[in-house]
């Protein structure tokens, strides 16, 4: 009889143990560590001083749900014994650095990726030339392959399928859509001639097919990555594949191919406001399209084109995890490997540290979904019009600037595409238009209707608010100007530098402020922004450009003159924060309540002169008016577990919190 006990009871046993080892997908993962060290030729000894222990060590302090480790990095040079006819390993190896992280890895129960470099591939090139991406001149690149080329069937798709035989979980394919560029070689210029009927190939922005041009290299790459994730997914249907950036604000595209997963890796320096950015970017493209995605920080600081590391603190990392967390996503942090592959040690502590921290706030922020307050548009149409490059996001540095302002002013906002507001538009009560000059026809419609319906729209910028002139009840004077001028923050005047139009103002719009083009507030210039009534609706312009400004200056005056425009269109928000003007906030819906994310925004992390800190003073005494048509039931902080008393009267919920030491979580339960 005990037997007959014992079995049933040790297959259960089995089944648990099993259960626990078997590695999360990458829809279900939280946190997880990234390693690589972009492999070269001379590297010899590879896997020396990797060992089981240390791996086993760095799993058990911890504990990722992933771990993504080298395989070949922008050399084109793999770090494990590739048998590819076209591959080009490192000088030797001591052991297999692959196979003693998928062996570890799979003890732990962790999942285990890969970094790869696609299309940027130095040895691919030196070994097969004809495989180059041609520039205008007809000039091959020593980097940077042809997606058109035999070169993701001859090399990239084998060397995957041979790292998929590892049994590793999937790949994260750095040097994509960023290191693409376009192509005049004859295979490229055959299939645009076929594919458009144009036969003369354009060379300069300023030729009148350039945009056909453009149109169809962003296609090629599409149709490249999409190629080689339905082959690997064909090989092993499990098989995990990401593009770094692609369908991030690198390519704010529709999510038109089957990749698993969304992930891109911040800038080293002002980490923060990149995760602000980028996090709210692929949080958009995520919730449209029903993708897991995830961003990665760099754990040193560095200035491109230099070998300066310099380490970042946990505390410094958390800040970074913070913010993208606070949108519902994944994380991961970038730890250089050593050149035979082994990890630093000393590391381990950080990494450590890091963990703790995001997992004690997963329960509260994982998954959930931002609740519409303030939209601000990344447009799509500007970008293709715009952006010089096949894929990049230089396009949107004024939108990011704008959105720091709009995050340091304490508006919990959204970044979205047309494609993501079309049919939406009524869902947001303001929608912001930070410096995009040319919008399509239909959207422009869209926004137009959006407002006399009832909607708030603000138009920034010397050129966008043309595109309302009619809306806004203005009349352009003369041409824009590009200068110093200044407007009117709380009590100061705010520095910007960069283009203004000159307006008049005609019976229906209302001014909301001036600009001055000498540093003395007795003599206004003119008038910087202006409301008026449309149909139903509000809409307000500001009359010059202010997002660089504020990436350059960072200007209180700046963010208090924007702030002051915004309440006048959107006047009472779900959530208000007074107390600190250091506080990032975010509002979210997780598991039918609502959790107020609110960010320690403090810290030297947009200075290129502090590559790091130590220490980030808390945020004391903090206010939160929550608008609510009942009484909540409770109010805790998370993670801290801390109740929190509140009033509740007229629909305000008014409740203080005592401390915020880098980001804490307000969980309302109605």
């Amino acid at each position: 009889m005990r037997n007959l006990l014992f079995i049933p009871l040790f297959a259960l046993l089995c089944t648990q143990l099993l259960a626990q080892k078997t590695p999360l997908r990458r829809a279900d993962s939280f946190f997880g560590l990234h390693f690589d060290f972009h492999a070269s030729t001379e590297d010899s000894l590879v896997g020396k001083t990797l060992t089981e222990g240390m791996i086993d060590s760095l799993l058990s302090a911890v504990k990722p749900d992933f771990i993504q480790v080298d395989s070949k990095g922008h050399p084109g040079v793999v770090s494990y014994p590739s048998k590819a006819t076209n591959g080009t390993t490192v000088k030797s190896f001591a052991k297999d650095p692959l196979a003693l992280f998928r062996q570890v890895t799979q003890k732990h129960g962790v999942a285990l990726y890969v970094h790869y470099s696609g299309v940027w591939d130095d040895a691919a090139l030196r070994k097969h030339p004809e495989w180059a991406a041609v520039d205008a001149t007809g000039k091959p690149s020593t980097q940077k392959t042809s997606v058109h080329s035999p070169y993701v069937d001859e090399l990239l798709i084998p060397q995957l399928k041979e790292i998929a035989d590892y049994g590793v979980d999937g790949v994260w394919v750095d040097g994509d859509c960023w290191a693409t560029v376009l192509d005049y070689g004859a295979q490229a210029l055959g299939k645009f001639q076929r594919s458009t009927g144009i036969s003369t190939v354009p060379k300069a922005k300023t030729d009148p097919d350039y945009p056909a041009f453009m149109r169809f290299a962003r296609q090629s790459f599409k149709s490249y990555v999409g190629h080689y994730t339905d082959e690997l997914h064909r090989y092993k249907p499990g098989f995990q594949v990401a593009s770094n950036w692609a369908f991030s604000s690198f390519m704010p595209e529709p999510v038109e191919l089957n990749v698993d997963f969304m992930s891109g890796d911040l800038a080293p320096m002002n980490g923060v406001n990149s995760a602000l950015f980028e996090a709210r970017v692929l949080a958009a493209q995520s919730r449209h399209y029903n993708k897991p995605w995830d961003l990665m920080s760099w754990s040193f600081n560095t200035q491109w084109g230099t070998s300066n590391h310099s380490a970042k603190t946990a505390l410094n990392l958390s800040q970074e995890a913070a913010e993208v967390i606070a949108m519902g996503g994944a994380f991961q942090c970038y730890f250089t490997q050593n050149r035979d592959a082994s990890i630093r040690v000393q590391q381990v502590k950080t990494m450590a540290e890091l963990a703790k921290f995001v997992r004690a706030r997963q329960p509260f922020t994982q998954g959930a979904r931002a609740i519409p307050q303030v939209a601000l548009l990344y447009s799509l149409a500007s970008y293709h019009k715009y952006s010089s490059s096949i894929y990049g996001n230089g396009v949107a540095e004024a939108s990011k600037a704008i959105l720091s302002a709009l995050m340091d002013a304490q508006h919990a906002v959204e970044v979205l595409s047309e494609h993501h507001l079309r049919g939406n538009l009524a869902k947001y009560p303001l929608v912001v238009i930070p410096e995009w000059a040319y919008l399509d026809e239909d959207f422009l419609q869209e926004l137009k209707t959006y407002v006399y319906n009832g909607g708030k729209l603000l138009v920034i910028g010397a050129e966008a608010c043309q595109n309302f002139k009619t809306e806004l009840g203005i009349e352009p004077q003369g041409q824009a100007l590009k200068s110093r001028f200044w407007v009117m923050g709380k009590d100061n005047l705010g520095l910007g530098n960069d283009w203004i139009q000159p307006v008049k103002l005609l019976s229906q719009a209302r001014s909301l402020g001036s600009y001055y083009l000498q540093e003395d507030s007795r003599f206004p210039a003119g008038s910087i922004a202006s409301m008026a009534d449309y149909g139903r609706g509000k809409i307000a312009g500001i009359y010059g450009n202010l997002g660089l400004s504020y990436r350059n200056f960072q200007s209180p005056q700046l963010r208090d003159f924007l702030d002051g425009v915004v309440l006048q269109l959107f006047p009472q928000p779900l959530v208000e924060v007074s107390g600190s003007k250091l506080v990032h906030l975010t509002v979210n819906e997780l598991n039918g309540k609502l959790a107020i994310n609110l960010v320690n925004a403090g810290g030297n992390y947009n200075s290129d002169k502090v590559s790091t800190y130590d220490e980030l003073p808390a945020l004391r005494n903090l206010t939160i008016k929550i608008r609510s048509s009942q009484k909540p039931l409770r109010i805790i902080q998370q993670p801290e577990q801390r109740p929190l008393a509140f009033s509740y009267e007229r629909g305000v919920v008014t409740v203080k919190v005592p401390e915020v030491g880098i980001h804490s979580i307000l969980v309302v339960s109605k």
